[in-house]
């Protein structure tokens, strides 16, 4: 790790990744990159956290995108498929995840946000699409389809103008709007709710989504039954019922 992410490992389970490069917009330099592979991968590798916050620095940006500046350098063509560290498709991750978007999310800064399960913005956060306005292509945003409408998402795409935390909010891009200064407040808060929940009920109920956007209606229904064997066989599955019946509160084991 390097001070471009920051890596907090709370003692709750959460891990909260920060992009930490505020005079930047927190933009997906080599050194940003090349942190947040590393932050996933400890993410991912420990047992002990269980969900994952992705935030920036400052109060302006999330992030503002690529270097544009290093891929005129590079005269960069296609990116490489491992280029960007995006969750869940260039990193393998089976443990949900929450964006916290502080500030603007243009470009790549959309793209890891998107990736993320869910978003919680602050009110004066703003996303764009912005590839069409520099000569450049999204197809990362192919995904996009399955949380907005399409006429929106091809909007969205065809002009590159941003659009408020409060429009994100009302196509569905967004789960939860904070005031300024209190995103991470709610996106801890929201951590929190699914950390109340079985381990293993959580991974399935994950899992089934997944699913559900990839998979035809018979198809994911036969694929989410088989995804949630693990979660029906486990102890947990008697440890829930049990407690609500004692009213109590359960003692999750994971297993």
């Amino acid at each position: 790790m390097t001070d471009a992410v920051l890596f907090d490992a709370r003692e709750d389970g959460i891990a909260v990744i920060t992009l930490n490069r505020p005079d930047s917009r927190n933009c997906l330099s080599r050194e940003i990159r090349d942190g947040l592979f590393a932050a996933w991968e400890r993410f991912e590798s420990d047992p002990a956290l269980r969900i994952a916050i992705l935030t920036g620095a400052g109060e302006k940006a999330f992030c503002a995108g690529g270097d544009l500046k290093e891929m005129v350098e590079t005269g960069m063509k296609v990116p490489p498929r491992d280029f960007f560290p995006v969750p869940y498709d260039s990193i393998e991750l089976s443990k949900p995840t929450i964006a916290a978007v502080n500030g603007v999310a243009f470009a790549g800064g959309w793209m890891i946000a998107q990736a993320c399960d869910l978003c919680v913005a602050s009110t004066n956060a703003k996303f764009a699409v912005t590839e069409v306005k520099v000569g450049r292509s999204s197809p990362w945003a192919a995904p996009l389809i399955h949380m907005i409408p399409q006429r929106i998402m091809m909007e969205i795409l065809l002009t590159g103008k941003p659009i408020t935390a409060q429009r994100a909010y009302e196509i569905g891009l967004v789960n939860r709007l904070a005031e300024p200064g209190e995103v991470m407040d709610r996106a801890i808060e929201l951590a929190t709710e699914v950390l109340e929940g079985a381990p293993l009920s959580v991974a399935a109920a994950r899992q089934t989504v997944m699913l559900a956007t990839e998979s035809g209606r018979g198809s994911a229904l036969v694929a989410a039954r088989r995804a949630s064997d693990v979660c029906y066989n486990s102890s947990d599955a008697q440890e829930g019922p049990r407690a609500f019946a004692e009213k109590r509160k359960p003692d999750w084991q994971g297993r």
